[in-house]
């Protein structure tokens, strides 16, 4: 099996086989993110080649597998028939296959349609991992991130409607200390029109080689402390009504969360307001990302 550049999933699919199908981001413009931000330039594997990766993890694997994984950065931009491809072939390949899954930004999502994405369910698409990161369009548009609440909003509705799972991601800290409440308030407002299956907490950590780390240097930018941190979650998860699961399941955050809205609000309630009872100074320390 051949892999090219930074190879990123999910922490849900550590058990996934991974068979690369997309290089690169065909966006790399956030200003949070430096994945691809020195190449390798976006482009789409070959269908034949990634057949063959298929048909090599299998010859090594057997029957190992039940979810598998498409990485890199935005695997939904590429052409629908040829991850449609892919997909029935790797279920060919693994019957037992139970998930197949993708990254998928909302902009690429929504240039399929939803006949696009009911074509990739039966094919055998089953997950995607999005991310939203907010629901306030001042900050996607100061962090580049090339979409719209309202795309959001339309591109999670497509998915779900096609039967497909879907992850949510959402970056804790985005709009910094000046928009800290527009950000939770209008991103829950956005998984409440959503309805994600699953929303998956993340804690800005500036990284190396980006604009963002650039303006936090030169003060334009006001990282939230621990506690702000936890305070923002909560007035997110106060304003969440539909149902989903969240998960906080990432090095970055303060407080691992885990738990079904709305029945477990109280119970996460209290978990945050314990950890608001700790000194900041107990919690992980400030760090530059690297990866």
């Amino acid at each position: 099996m051949r892999y090219e550049g930074p190879i990123y999933r999910p922490p849900s699919e550590a058990e996934s086989l991974l068979i690369q199908a997309t290089i690169g981001c065909p966006h790399n413009k956030c200003t949070f993110c430096m994945v691809y931000k020195k190449g390798p330039a976006y482009r789409v594997r070959p269908v034949k080649d990634i057949c063959e990766d298929i048909d090599e993890a299998c010859n090594v694997y057997g029957d190992a597998f039940r979810s598998l994984f498409f990485p890199a950065g935005n695997t939904i931009a590429m052409p629908a028939e040829d991850l449609a491809l892919i997909c029935r072939f790797a279920m060919e390949k693994f019957p037992a296959l139970q998930r197949i899954t993708v990254y998928g930004s909302s902009q690429f999502v929504a240039k399929k349609g939803g006949d696009g994405m009911k074509s990739l369910r039966e094919a055998g698409l089953t997950r995607i991992h999005v991310g939203l990161e907010s629901g306030d369009d001042e900050i996607l548009k100061r962090v580049k991130k090339g979409t719209t609440v309202s795309e959001q909003i339309d591109a999670g509705r497509m998915i779900r409607e096609a039967g497909i799972e879907l992850s949510e991601y959402v970056v804790l800290g985005l709009g910094g200390a000046e928009r800290t409440k527009a950000h939770a308030t209008a991103t829950a407002e956005a998984i409440n029109a959503i309805e994600p299956d699953f929303v998956r907490l993340r804690t800005l950590v500036p990284k190396i080689n980006t604009l963002l780390l650039h303006e936090v240097k030169r003060k334009r930018f006001q990282l939230l402390s621990p506690h702000q941190v936890l305070h923002e979650t909560r007035l997110l998860l106060e304003n969440i009504v539909c149902r989903t699961f969240v998960a906080s399941d990432h090095y970055t955050n303060y407080l691992n969360l885990s738990g079904r809205l709305p029945e477990d609000r109280g119970r996460l309630f209290s978990e945050i307001d314990r950890a608001l009872r700790k000194e900041e100074s107990t919690f992980r320390p400030f760090f530059v990302g690297t990866q």
